[in-house]
């Protein structure tokens, strides 16, 4: 499954996918993001990670443009708890370093308590040095 969001101009500015092979689901996030457009996304991919049964979330906000601090409280307090209800255990996000996404992102990671989360560079560190390993410790040990 991919879903692609769009803003009223029509560009997207958000795109979900079910990885089943990893069991998790990737969301991509693109440009300036407003309030609408983080709760519209954010629910969506909350919904498609629920109807998965998967408990990961591969976050990606490397082309985001500019803060979206203008959340934060809804992302923290209303978001992140359902999204704990729906399954979501492990949150690995993406980040350009030194951006304004960054520092919203060091935000999120320092307030959030309903999941675990951890903030990564690039995606294969998000990936390989963690959500594989988080999503089922048990066969990577064994392999």
């Amino acid at each position: 499954m991919k879903l692609e969001l769009k803003s009223s101009l029509g560009r997207p500015y958000i795109t979900i996918e079910d990885d089943a092979a990893n069991r998790w689901i990737t969301v991509d996030w693109v440009g300036y993001l407003t309030a609408d457009s983080i709760k519209a996304g954010a629910h969506a991919y909350t919904t498609a990670l629920a109807q998965s049964g998967f408990h990961c979330v591969l976050n990606d906000t490397r082309k985001v443009l500019g803060p979206w601090d203008h959340s934060m409280d809804w992302v923290i307090n209303v978001w992140a708890p359902n999204a704990a209800a729906a399954g979501l255990r492990y949150f690995a996000m993406i980040t350009t370093p030194d951006s304004m996404a960054d520092a919203s992102a060091a935000t999120f990671y320092a307030q959030l308590k309903a999941f675990e989360a951890r903030v990564f560079s690039n995606e294969t560190d998000a990936m390989a040095a963690w959500l594989r390993t988080v999503r089922n410790p048990a066969a990577e040990a064994a392999g």
